[in-house]
């Protein structure tokens, strides 16, 4: 089963990003959805199957929810702990940021 996609991406938060067949376009994303993504950004389309591997999605669940509900939501990925407390404990050694 190949689908073809569009992958739009969110104003609002870096890496979240909106896929939808190409053919319905943003006309089956629920517009509460809309308002929190922002304004979708066309980034790219592709031709997604299920033996195609996506870097940061299980390509069957993508696939499922563009059959089910029309769409899938890409959330960014989470920020490590660490990464979120090193500017504060590079102040404190007096190291340059």
């Amino acid at each position: 089963m190949k689908k073809i996609c569009s992958i739009y991406s969110s104003p609002k938060k870096n890496e979240m990003y909106l896929y939808v067949l190409k053919a319905d376009a943003l006309k089956k994303v629920p517009e509460s959805l809309l308002v929190a993504f922002g304004a979708p950004r066309h980034t790219f389309d592709l031709v997604l199957s299920p033996e195609r591997a996506l870097a940061r999605e299980d390509i069957t669940v993508v696939l499922a929810n563009l059959e089910k509900q029309g769409y899938h939501l890409q959330m960014p990925p989470a920020e490590d702990e660490y990464i979120q407390h090193l500017p504060e404990e590079l102040l404190r050694r007096n190291d340059p940021v």
